[in-house]
Order: structure tokens, then sequence, then C-alpha cells
């Protein structure tokens, strides 16, 4: 009886153990993510969003979710004490004049810009044109502005680029033949703002990680360089300050949307393919789970706080357009829509739902001629309704 006992005893123990085997997984990363992401994505509550913040006053929402934001870019260079704007180039062009410029976006650096300026008398409404990543980065404001004065290989790479994202229209020149002023600066990486050795895709997350070793962020600095750059293109004498929107593609359109966010020195803003909500973006199978190029678009910390739409609420009641495609792989569209439905909420509690314009097109991760002439029609009707 005894034996039976121990026997017993023996068998069950080792079921027992086989089963927690079979429950147990032998790896921790899968398509590099960690095994538990669907946990680390419930902890996720968003607690400083409108409408889950303690706060029930709104511009006092407002000005509390920019500072958190503020405060999750770390270590930001100093403002500059002056611009001290050169022109280094000029080329004449149909109603506009295109201007090569440098300014001091920092206390820390100087960076060169295309400056796009309507003929006729001043002020004129005026738009900050954001460049998309691509992981192209040869050239960045040359995406938004026809370069000039550059080498036939730079001005070749621009114009394929124009034409595989950009329906072949340069969407900077196509504002400024409209009478708007027009800025374009590269980010820190791209164009003449990049690295010194030459291209390379990993160097974004070499960038990246020396940042954070040194309390600051990459993505944070893009986003501090488009405020400062926003605030100088204000400061223009042919610049009417108060009709300043800034408008971008795919990583410009994140850029787009958080400048509205970061700054009431931009009044309207149009972001074009980039919106969606952490839960459809942090999956096994969507790009941004890649590293890499999600680097430069990154604040560390921020989503314990707001997810991307409340971000972009930080921006209401100004005027603000959100276009995705239906086609767009990068986004899924089923997070586009839940995102514009928690923007949707702000505004409309803002009683700013007229302010507010999305749409889903039946278009890849493409901003084509279309788009751009309604992105225009919108910036018209904002900033130009008094013309």
């Amino acid at each position: 009886m005894r034996l039976f006992v121990i026997l017993f005893s023996f068998l069950l123990f080792a079921n027992r153990t086989v089963k927690a085997q079979t429950d147990t997984i032998s790896y921790g990363v899968i398509k590099n993510m960690p095994a538990f992401y669907e946990q680390l994505k419930q902890q996720l509550t968003y607690p400083e969003a409108w409408g889950n913040s303690a706060t029930k006053d709104f511009g006092k929402w407002r000005a509390e979710a920019r500072k958190t934001v503020m405060e999750c870019m770390q270590n930001l260079p100093p403002a500059p004490k002056e611009y001290d704007m050169s022109v280094v180039g000029t080329e004449q062009r149909a109603g506009y004049e295109a201007r090569k410029i440098w300014f001091n976006v920092s206390e820390w650096y100087r960076i060169p810009a295309y400056l796009l300026v309507p003929d006729g008398k001043g002020p004129f409404p005026a738009i900050i044109m954001l460049h998309d990543h691509g992981a192209h980065f040869s050239i960045g404001k040359e995406k938004m502005v026809r370069p000039f004065g550059v080498s036939p290989e730079i001005s070749a790479d621009a114009g394929d680029w124009v034409v595989r994202c950009y329906d072949g229209q340069y969407t900077g020149d196509y504002f400024a033949q409209n009478g708007y002023v027009v800025l374009s600066i590269d980010a820190l990486f791209w164009g003449e703002r990049g690295r010194k050795e030459g291209i390379s895709y990993d160097g974004q997350q070499a960038l990246a990680s020396n940042f954070m070793q040194m309390g600051a962020s990459w993505g944070a600095f893009i986003n501090i360089d488009d405020v400062r750059s926003a605030e100088f293109l204000a400061s223009l004498p042919m610049v009417d300050k108060e009709k300043v929107g800034c408008l971008g593609f795919s990583m410009g359109a994140y850029r787009s949307w958080m400048l509205a966010a970061l700054t009431d020195c931009v009044k309207a803003s149009a972001s074009i393919c980039w919106m969606n909500t952490t839960e459809h973006l942090m999956t096994l199978t969507n790009n941004q789970n890649k590293g890499g190029s999600a680097y430069s678009m990154l604040i560390p910390n921020l989503r314990r706080y707001l997810d991307y739409p409340h971000t972009a609420s930080i921006a209401c009641p100004k005027p603000s357009l959100f276009f995705n495609g239906a086609k767009d792989k990068l986004f899924p569209v089923a997070g586009v829509k839940d995102a514009y439905q928690a923007m949707r909420e702000v505004w409309e509690s803002r009683h700013a739902g007229d302010r507010l314009v999305t749409k889903i097109w039946e278009e890849k991760h493409f901003f084509n001629k279309e788009m751009q002439k309604e992105a225009l029609e919108f910036f018209n009707k904002e900033m130009r309704n008094n013309d």
C-alpha cells in the first residue's frame, strides 16, 4: 500500500511538471516585441487625456498636457537669442522667389532652409512644410521645395522622390504659387544635417541611443526644431503672424500635429498619413515595431500619459486636418478610425467640430495632387477668408 501511494504521488508530480512545462515558453521576445506586449499595452490608461484627466477646465488641461509633453521631451537646447538669418542664394520663380537661407534655430546650432516668398506686398499667410522620413536621408527640405544651386544628383534625387510620394508636385512650391510664404528645414539626420560619415539606416538607433545616454531624445530635438522654426517664420516681416500653419506627410504629418500641439504660434495644421493609436501600432505585424525609423518619432515615457490622438488634441480648438489612406499598410484603418473618433470627441466637446477635418482616402501611403488641393483649400478657408 505504501509503495502504491509513493508511486501515485510520483506520477501526480510528474504530470504537474509536464503541465508546467507546457505552459512555459522558451523565449521572451517575438518579432522584436516582448512576449508580454499585450500586458504592457493594458497598463496604458492615458490618465492625462482630455476626459480622463481630473482637470475639467479645458484651458487648464491644455496647459497641463502640453507641460507633460515638454517634460517628457527632457533636455532641450536653449532657444536662440537672435535668429541672425542670412540669405545665401535666390531664384525667381513664377509668382514667388525661392531663397536659400541659414538661421539660428537654437543657441547651439545654425541650420539651412528654403524660404519661398510670394511676389507682391505682404504680409502673407505662411506654412512650415515638414518633410517625411521614407528611410531616405540624402534629402530633407528638398522633398517639399524644388531645390536650386545644388548638384545634379540632388536635383535628380528630389525629382524622383516627389514623384514617388507627392504625385510629381513639390508641395511647398504649390503653396507659394498660391500666395503663401513657405519655410522648409532639414530634420536632424536628413539632407544637409545628415551624418558626416555618410548615410546609414542603422545610424538612427545609434543616434537615438546616444541622445538617451545624455538625458535627451532625438525625436524631441526634431520637434523642438520645428517649434523654433515656426516661431522664426512668424517673426519675418512679410508674414502675418496670426496666419501661420504647418503641413506634413508621413513623418512630416507626425511633426505637423506635434507642432500644432506644442505651440500656439501655429494657428492651423494639416497632417497627411500619420495618425493612429498605440493599440493598433504596437502589434507583431506593424512597421512601427521594427525600431530604426520609429526613434525619430518617439518621446520617452509619453505613452504613460497620452496616446497619439490625445497629444494631437492639445491643438484643439485650432483648425486641424487629418488625411489617411485606406490602402496604407503602415497605419491600420481601424486604428485611424479610433484615433479620429478620439479627436472628434475633444473638438466636439469644445463646440469646434467644424474645425476638425478627418478623411480616409482610397489611397496608399501617398500625398496625391487632389489631396494637396484639398489641403490648400482648407488653409485658404482658415487663413485667407478675410483676404
